[in-house]
């Protein structure tokens, strides 16, 4: 059985030497390599082919950032976890990354020689990730089977869909690279309110919210309990914080609540799924995105039910297919969508009915 081959890129050589010490006492695992320069970093990745890269994001010369992007264009779907220190500090540099390709993140102690139970604190959760993202005798495994072709529901133009009145998006690994890119492609008059969950902690949705507010022609914002929803408004489900929809007289508005997690997650895609097939019935239009796991099965199962429409990302643009292919695998899908074309195909299908009414008028 194949042994994972672990690469630590960190300036810090006290981090250098502690991870490389725990993980060589890790069954299954290799540390192949350190490199205290990302240029080192990225002349050792053709040399020792590693299945993950632990990566420092704050490195003298080319820092993590720099050394991310050179990382993908050599390898696009290599799994790399990005080191950073407390998130108060350093979320922003932390969601670039994300936004950039990163698959993971872990936060790291502050300070040139950190306490022993800080570095224990370290090591757990990189053991876990390193475990998560490759596990024992399996090479780069990001991708889940491809769905069959039959699997999928076909409905094109030729089956009228009820109206769309609200959009709903699950996602998490690689979401905020793909939400970067669809949010940006959406008109400034979409003609209906936009939901979002992506699995992320406090402090990173805000900062995520103003990062697409910022390259967008829609309004975003973090969502908060109370607001009633509007066309052309985004909302994206503050981290450790579930998020609902309420029907209040002619008023739709947000609840945010911390009931137990789903799926291990909160906020979870599944909660917001049930809200709106709840509260807009067959007027949904939900969409399942890039990430790990199968929050949103159960929801778009609902959703379906009530006769909404869903879209999936596809396999070859998600970084993880695997809250999308548990649903594209189940049959509930009416379209699997490359991330290039899904804003295009939203807009069809909200207007869909909109210019259809226009005509009969």
């Amino acid at each position: 059985m194949r042994n994972r081959r672990l690469l630590i890129v960190d300036d810090s050589a006290v981090i250098r030497q502690a991870v490389a010490a725990a993980f060589g006492e890790q069954p299954g695992i290799e540390v192949v390599g350190t490199a205290s320069t990302g240029r080192l970093a990225l002349m050792k990745i053709p040399l020792l082919q590693p299945d993950v890269v632990l990566l420092d994001i704050s490195m003298p010369g080319m820092d993590g950032i720099e050394t991310l992007a050179a990382i993908r264009r050599i390898q696009p779907r290599l799994p790399v976890i990005i080191l950073n220190v407390l998130p108060t500090q350093a979320a922003s540099a932390t969601l670039g990354a994300l936004i950039r390709g990163a698959t993971d993140f872990v936060m790291k102690p502050v300070g040139d020689y950190p306490s022993d139970a800080a570095l224990k604190v370290l090591i757990d959760e990189l053991v876990a990730k390193v475990a998560l993202w490759c596990p024992v005798g399996v090479h780069r495994p990001l991708l889940a089977a491809t769905a069959a072709p039959d699997a999928v529901r076909r409905y094109g133009g030729a089956v009228a869909a009820a109206r769309v009145d609200v959009l709903a998006i699950g996602t998490s690994t690689g979401g905020p690279g793909a939400l970067m890119d669809l949010i940006a492609r959406l008109p400034a008059d979409f003609p209906v309110p936009i939901l979002i969950v992506q699995h992320m902690p406090p402090i990173f949705t805000k900062l995520l919210a103003d990062r697409l507010a910022a390259t967008s022609s829609l309004s975003v914002a973090e969502a908060a309990g109370g607001r009633a929803v509007s066309p052309g408004q985004a909302w994206i489900a503050p981290g450790d914080f579930h998020m609902e929809v309420r029907r209040d007289g002619p008023a739709v508005r947000i609840v945010t609540q911390q009931n137990a997690p789903e799926n291990s997650c909160r906020p979870a895609v599944d909660v917001l799924f049930r809200s709106v097939a709840e509260v807009y019935g067959a007027h949904v239009l939900a969409v399942v995105m890039t990430g790990m796991g199968q929050d949103g099965l159960r929801g778009c199962q609902q959703i379906q039910a009530a006769g909404g429409q869903i879209l999936v990302q596809d396999e070859a643009s998600s970084v993880v297919w695997g809250m999308p292919g548990f649903v594209a695998r189940a049959g509930i899908a009416d379209q699997v969508v490359p991330l290039s074309r899904m804003a295009d195909e939203i807009v069809a299908r909200v207007l869909r009915q909109r210019r259809s009414v226009r005509a009969a008028i």
